[in-house]
């Protein structure tokens, strides 16, 4: 099984993540911030990754801090569980409609991590999360993850199906290029013959 676990302690949050590859999208979260917890829950859901994720941070700051702190943990635990990337299909993408919104997502586990992030927001927050805090999860996400990735939506007016449409396009567009392809059975997907920075 292609699974890990991680902890990242600092002086402003404390977060232990788990995820397994493998699984069929059970998830256990709970980071203090409801909406957060939300859209890891349907990540998990929908890419078939098991996670579990349990963080605390300084909330009375803000959620800065704790959104990055778990991006930047979940992408460590991912890149872990994925080892050298062999066998793996490599690339993944997702057409993703909620209602109104539509999100693209496109990614490759390159080993170089790359965000592109083309999502405008109709309000500045959703109840109380302020919404620039979903590209600081993404791209904190991305650059420990070692993926390239672009993100734009393409139509959509309600903030909320916004961001659920960028997290299930996520999913789908990584459970592809985790997959382990029986055609590449053991092999790296690179002429490189290695998936790294």
């Amino acid at each position: 099984m292609r699974m890990a676990s991680l902890k990242r302690k600092t002086g402003e949050t404390s977060v232990e993540v788990s995820l397994g590859l493998d699984g069929d999208g059970t998830y256990s979260v709970s980071t203090g911030i409801g909406f957060l917890d939300h859209m890891l829950a349907l990540f998990a859901r929908h890419s078939l990754i098991d996670l579990e994720v349990q963080a605390h941070g300084d909330l009375h700051v803000d959620m800065h801090h704790t959104v990055e702190d778990v991006g930047i943990t979940i992408g460590q635990a991912l890149s872990r569980a994925l080892a050298e990337r062999r066998g793996v299909r490599r690339y993944g993408s997702a057409h993703i409609p909620m209602d109104e919104a539509l999100t693209r997502v496109a990614l490759d586990l390159s080993g170089r991590p790359h965000l592109v992030w083309n999502v405008a927001f109709s309000r500045p927050s959703i109840g109380d999360f302020d919404v620039e805090l979903l590209r600081e999860w993404f791209q904190a996400f991305v650059l420990n993850a070692g993926i390239t990735m672009h993100v734009e939506t393409l139509h959509g007016d309600n903030s909320h199906h916004i961001a659920e449409s960028c997290y299930k396009a996520l999913a789908h567009a990584l459970r592809q290029a985790v997959e382990l392809d029986p055609r590449q059975q053991s092999q790296i997907p690179s002429t490189k013959g290695i998936l790294q920075g």
